[in-house]
């Protein structure tokens, strides 16, 4: 390993040291299915798995569904998908509704220890009666009803027999404690919605902080992580835990960590469906949305997430990471395995004066500078070829290193080209471009001519043989840096109107049968990755990032 260890290590080498035995690790990964999983669940995802990896420990999916009115089987099966693009695989495949029966026999255990009562009242008295962090709650009437009678009524709940909102089951701890969680937690609600995996067979539900800690147990688990919202909740978690007693097997560790905060981002599950409630993005992975599914879609890669996570740290302190340390992990992994290819994204047509109307030539390109294994690729060049329009100027300053009259460049594994004149139209605006070439200045074959240097260097694609290519660019979502911080502002008003701009492009005829998913840099343009929608009769590019970071140039 080449980095120190992060708190969260230290504290299992500790543990260790200590006597705990290491074949008991266990580790899991518990999301609510519920939405899809975003940059903020990467980082507990890398956490949880990488620790599996690095003490050889079991690793639980577990899905905390106890909330039938928000969650989806579709939601699950994204999960799962998102976890093993990512790279992981867990060991056990776990719910929180398979330990349904468990939860409901402890909670009759609770009862009968006079841990835990009915409460008749509804969920307005029990927040008023709560109290404020400096002053203690007020008892619920119904805190004293007998064991057999609140048995009886969680027995009615249970049954069905009770309308929604009638009774909840509460902990019986201290409505004075200076933790406001343990001020009598609300364990059980009725809730008459049909769950994904149970159907109608329960209609009561337990609540996340009751049964957390006892799912843990149950699959004995040794350090349970989370994040650090979690903190105030370790009390609640280890109170149950010690409540009931367990005779025998690993007693959870639950420590926290610093969550994933992400500037120009937000990852608030409710926020992001605001998002696409109000069309500001077209769904879930729309690739500006911070999902791992928008991020994939967007071309960003397993590795380069990975990469991200373990370059930001495991911190005890919240903290806000630089959205451009992300796109730097992608832009860094890309250029390692991303194909180069020749795409022009605002064309202008070239036309070569001197070279013969009816030659055609494959030139050759290296297929990525960084691996030069892979080899070569062939490109068709000819007469009349398409050049970015910002790559000429009709007059410029000496130091636009460009096409200009009277100046040469070269075009990228080709010759050495002079701009002529060029050609308007009724409005004044170039719509051609007049040049000759130097026919001994091809790239590549040794000649005095072709190691000519010149200043500039363009990229092209020869219009006979050019695809068009719809391409989507896309911008950060939010123009300010922390879009849901000011609580006074709705988070919606920061949204970037310019995060998108749809183009046609002209690319390289390699890319016609290129695969949904593949990424490409675009020399000297970026990286664009080819996007699931696209066909061979339409393609489809998404920009997945600049070659070099210009957000803090253009903001600053």
């Amino acid at each position: 390993m080449d980095r120190p260890l992060h708190f969260i290590e230290h504290i299992i080498e500790e543990d260790l040291a200590n006597g705990f035995p290491k074949q008991d690790l266990r580790f899991r990964f518990p999301p609510e299915p519920n939405g899809f999983l975003h940059i903020g669940h990467v980082k507990a995802i890398c956490i949880n798995f990488n620790l599996g990896e690095r003490y050889g420990a079991p690793v639980n999916l577990r899905f905390d569904d106890t909330n039938p009115a928000k969650e989806e089987q579709q939601f699950v099966d994204a999960i799962k998908e998102n976890i093993q693009w990512l790279g992981y695989q867990w060991d056990k495949e776990c719910y929180a509704s398979d330990y349904f029966d468990q939860l409901y026999q402890w909670a009759h255990q609770l009862i009968d220890q006079g841990l835990a009562y009915v409460d008749s009242q509804d969920s307005a008295a029990i927040a008023a009666q709560k109290g404020t962090p400096t002053e203690a709650g007020s008892e619920s009437p119904y805190r004293n009803r007998s064991v057999a009678e609140n048995k009886s009524l969680f027995t009615a709940m249970h049954d069905g027999k009770i309308e929604a909102g009638a009774h909840v089951l509460r902990a019986k701890i201290d409505m004075a404690a200076s933790n406001m969680l343990l001020r009598d937690p609300v364990m059980y609600r009725i809730l008459y919605k049909t769950h994904h995996r149970t159907g109608d067979q329960w209609c009561i539900y337990p609540l996340y902080d009751w049964t957390h800690g006892e799912s843990d147990y149950i699959e004995q688990v040794s350090h349970s992580l989370c994040s650090l919202e979690f903190k105030p909740h370790r009390d609640l978690y280890e109170w149950f835990l010690r409540a009931l007693n367990p005779s025998a097997g690993t007693i959870p560790k639950q420590r926290e960590f610093a969550r994933m905060n992400l500037s120009y981002t937000v990852t608030s599950k409710r926020k992001l469906m605001t998002l696409i409630e109000k069309g500001l993005v077209s769904g879930w992975d729309d690739p500006r949305m911070p999902t791992i599914s928008g991020l994939r879609r967007r071309g960003y890669t397993p590795q380069a997430l990975r990469n991200f996570v373990d370059a930001a740290g495991v911190a005890k302190r919240d903290n806000v990471i630089d959205l451009s340390l992300l796109e730097f992990s992608i832009r860094e992994h890309l250029n390692t395995i991303a194909p180069r290819v020749m795409g022009v994204l605002d064309p202008v047509k070239l036309t070569i004066s001197n070279y013969p109307d009816d030659q055609e030539e494959l030139l050759e390109g290296e297929i990525n500078p960084e691996n030069l294994e892979l080899g070569t690729r062939e490109i068709p060049f000819s007469k009349h070829l398409f050049i970015e329009r910002e790559d000429f100027q009709e007059s410029a300053n000496r130091k636009f290193f460009r096409l200009t009259l009277e100046k040469e460049v070269r075009l990228k594994n080709a010759y050495i080209i002079k701009g002529e004149s060029v050609v308007k139209d009724p409005e004044g605006n170039i719509v051609e471009i007049i040049c000759t070439y130097d026919p001994e200045s091809k790239s590549g074959t040794g000649t005095e001519a072709s190691m000519r240097k010149v200043k500039g260097t363009l990229h092209w694609v020869s219009q006979k043989h050019a695809v068009a290519a719809q391409v989507n660019l896309y911008d950060r979502l939010f123009k300010v840096e922390a879009p849901d911080q000011d609580k006074a502002t709705d988070f919606v008003a920061h949204i970037n109107e310019n995060s998108l701009e749809t183009i046609t492009a002209m690319v390289e005829p390699g890319l016609q049968n290129a695969i949904p998913g593949t990424q490409y840099q675009f020399q000297r343009m970026g990286y664009f990755v080819v996007d699931t929608d696209s066909t061979a009769e339409q393609l489809i590019f998404n920009k997945t990032v600049g070659l070099r970071d210009t957000w803090a140039k253009q903001n600053g």
